[in-house]
């Protein structure tokens, strides 16, 4: 048998049905080459089958023995080839504000948020998939647990536990409460629903081969089935039985939770615990964060491998990057930037004009946007919840940055303080310190540009117009330049050394 250095190697045993075996039983299998040794915890699939999943990060021959507690064992071996097409392996932090894939090809995140879009009719997700191979985003935040929540009164099509849920058909806008637990609610917190986590497989599955990291939000609080406060013991049995299903992907992010501290139930020493659990049951190590509403977690712990923000400030969001960085000294990813569209709240309002120049102004302070989308319609079908089709005007201009980023030299790019009227980025990377630089303005609309460049040195200079997503050479120059601009917001200048 073989398998693509990084692809998912499953294998499966047969064993007890009866009883409850996501708590009776147990399956675990240890993988070596001569490179390395892995130990990795398995999970009931359903049936009498019990699963172990496994990411091999090298090429070559390995050799695997699976344990369990049912008295089955199973040895093996398979030969691990070179990646495919598109493989590129997890992706993890670089040049300490950045991302990278294992192979080193740099990683920009400019990622979205469906929460629940995997728990919507299958016309509706397959919009999204459509949605997301055409646009521009490399990662998507979604929650393992349905939501609750305005222009959320929908049931999902599958629950994570069995059992059947209250009714929630009475409910809408007037009459919602965001923390509320409807009567009729009969999950069995011990017994999880395969169905729903089988639905989740072919989700993450289906992104990978899209190139697409899954940012996996395992809790959040917006809740009325009891999910949100769930037993230490409960807490323990879903997170480790989330971690045996997904760390062999390897396209997976962790995320503790959105808005941490909305989830009023829990401590700091639960996501402390939550973490532990994590650091030493995903052998794989991929990223993990955990988001906030109004306090930001201690981005400074140890097992945090970058900050995962939301905008606080009425009117700062991406202007807060370059504080951010010095404050924690790690990669900065606005997972919650605000949202384009028309909805009353105000994180979901902002225009096409407003998230673009977010996101340009987040990229040139060397950090990383992320978008959201909530428009208004009759459907009650908005992108940042359920999926489907995009209405705004920023994605294509986000695809049109992505572009940008991905020509800038080394592993991406850092504010420099270099003019007070103008957000001016070079690359991270001191190799290229002299040869690259964007000049950002903002929403301001100047008509000319004095640049003095060093007398011994040739610049190319392009023209960018962020919002008509054009690019126009405005020739090579030295010492004093006077630069045309056309008096019109969302301008950018880029010097390349020649």
């Amino acid at each position: 048998m073989t398998i693509e250095r990084y692809g998912l190697f499953e294998t499966c045993v047969k064993g007890p049905s009866e009883g409850n075996p996501f708590t009776e039983q147990s399956i675990s299998a240890v993988f070596k080459s001569k490179n390395e040794t892995i130990e990795t915890a398995g999970f009931y699939d359903g049936q009498g089958r019990y699963k172990v999943r496994f990411m091999p990060s090298f090429v070559g021959e390995y050799e695997y023995e699976i344990r369990t507690s049912f008295g089955a064992e199973e040895k093996g071996s398979f030969t691990v080839t070179e990646p495919g097409e598109g493989n590129h392996g997890p992706v993890h932090t670089a040049e300490q504000y950045h991302f990278a894939y294992a192979d080193g090809t740099p990683y920009y995140s400019l990622g979205t948020t469906c929460y629940v879009f995997w728990l919507q009719e299958d016309e509706i997700v397959e919009q999204t998939f459509e949605t997301l191979k055409n646009g521009p985003f490399n990662k998507i935040r979604f929650c393992v647990f349905p939501k609750h929540y305005i222009h959320n009164f929908k049931d999902p099509v599958t629950f994570p536990y069995e059992g059947h849920a209250g009714d929630r058909s009475w409910l809408n806008e007037e009459n919602f409460s965001y923390f509320m637990e409807v009567e009729g609610n009969d999950f069995d917190l011990t017994r999880f629903n395969l169905a729903h986590f089988q639905r989740l497989d072919r989700t993450i599955e289906r992104l990978m081969d899209l190139g697409i990291e899954a940012d996996i939000i395992v809790m959040h609080p917006y809740d009325c089935w009891g999910f949100s406060h769930m037993t230490r013991e409960q807490d323990d049995l879903y997170w480790k039985y989330v971690i045996a299903r997904y760390s062999a992907y390897r396209n997976v992010w962790w995320s503790l939770a959105n808005e941490y501290d909305l989830l009023f139930t829990k401590k700091l020493e639960d996501w402390e615990h939550y973490a532990e659990l994590l650091c030493r049951l995903d052998p794989y190590q991929h990223l993990r964060s955990v988001h906030h509403c109004r306090t930001p977690y201690d981005f400074t712990r140890p097992w945090i491998t970058h900050v995962s923000y939301q905008r606080i400030d009425l009117y700062k969001s991406a202007e807060l990057g370059t504080e951010l960085r010095e404050r924690y000294g790690k990669p900065v990813v606005f997972d919650e930037i605000a949202y384009e569209g028309n909805i009353d709240n105000g994180w979901g309002n902002i225009s096409g004009e407003e998230m673009t120049r977010r996101f340009w102004e987040a990229a040139l302070r060397g950090t990383y946007p992320g978008h959201g989308e909530t428009y208004a319609n009759e459907d009650d079908i908005l992108w940042w919840s359920h999926g489907g089709k995009l209405h705004g005007t920023s994605p294509e201009r986000i695809l049109f940055l992505k572009k940008i980023i991905e020509e800038t030299p080394g592993h991406g790019l850092k504010f420099i303080p270099e003019s007070w009227d103008a957000v001016t980025a070079v690359p991270e990377t001191v190799l290229y310190t002299g040869q690259y630089k964007i000049i950002y303005f903002s929403f301001m609309q100047p008509s000319f540009r004095i640049l003095d460049l060093p007398k011994d040195k040739q610049y190319r200079i392009e023209i960018i117009d962020t919002w008509n997503m054009t690019v126009t050479d405005g020739g090579t120059h030295s010492g004093w330049t006077k630069i045309q601009l056309p008096g019109r917001p969302y301008m950018a200048l880029r010097l390349t050394l020649a």
